[in-house]
C-alpha cells in the first residue's frame, strides 16, 4: 500500500478506536512519545474532539478497504496568549505501513491545511533524537532543525532528547 492508494480526511468519531489503538503502540513499545500511559477510547475522543474546536486539523490516512493507517493532526504549541500564533504537529503511521509515504502525504495535507490563516509557524518536537525518519521527514517538508534538548525524558529504560524543528506557514 502505498500514499497513492489511501485517503486522506478530517478524523470523525468512529476513527477514535483506531487512533487509540495505533497510538498505544508507540506509547507502550516506542520513544516517539514521551507519554507512557496510553489513552483510552474517552481521553482520545476528547483529544480530537479539543483540536477540532480549536479549527485545526486532526487528519487520518485510510485504505480502501476503510483500515486506518494513520493520522496526523496540528495542536497548540503552548496555552499562552504569546504563542497563539504558533501550532505543534504529530504525525503516526502504522508500522505495517511505515515507508509508503503515508507519513510525508499527511504531513503535507496538515501543513496545506493549517496555511494561510492566523498561524505563523509550525513545530516538530521529535521524541528521541536518534528518530531519523521523523527528522528526514520534517526536513522534506521544509523544517529546519533548530535545536535538541537534551536527556529531557526518560522511558524504556533509557534517557531521551527531543529534535525541536520548525518551520513558516505564512
Amino acid at each position: 500500500m502505498t500514499a497513492d492508494h489511501v485517503s486522506v480526511r478530517q478524523a470523525e468519531a468512529q476513527d477514535v478506536p483506531a487512533i487509540t489503538a495505533l497510538y498505544r503502540h508507540y506509547v507502550l513499545g516506542s520513544t516517539c512519545t514521551f507519554e507512557t500511559q496510553p489513552p483510552d477510547p474517552g481521553a482520545m475522543s476528547e483529544r480530537v474532539r479539543a483540536v477540532q474546536q480549536l479549527g485545526l486539523p486532526w487528519l487520518v490516512a485510510q485504505e480502501p478497504a476503510g483500515r486506518l493507517v494513520g493520522y496526523a493532526y496540528a495542536a497548540r504549541y503552548r496555552e499562552r496568549a504569546a504563542y497563539r500564533h504558533t501550532i505543534e504537529n504529530s504525525v503516526y503511521v502504522c508500522p505495517t505501513s511505515q515507508r509508503a509515504g503515508i507519513g510525508s502525504r499527511l504531513l503535507s495535507e496538515l501543513i496545506a491545511r493549517a496555511s494561510g490563516g492566523d498561524f505563523l509557524q509550525m513545530v516538530a518536537i521529535i521524541g528521541d533524537s536518534r528518530n531519523a525518519a521523523s527528522v528526514a521527514l520534517h526536513a522534506r517538508h521544509g523544517f529546519r532543525k533548530v535545536g535538541v534538548l537534551e536527556d529531557v525524558g526518560f522511558k524504556l529504560g533509557q534517557w531521551l532528547d527531543t529534535v525541536i524543528m520548525q518551520r513558516g506557514l505564512g
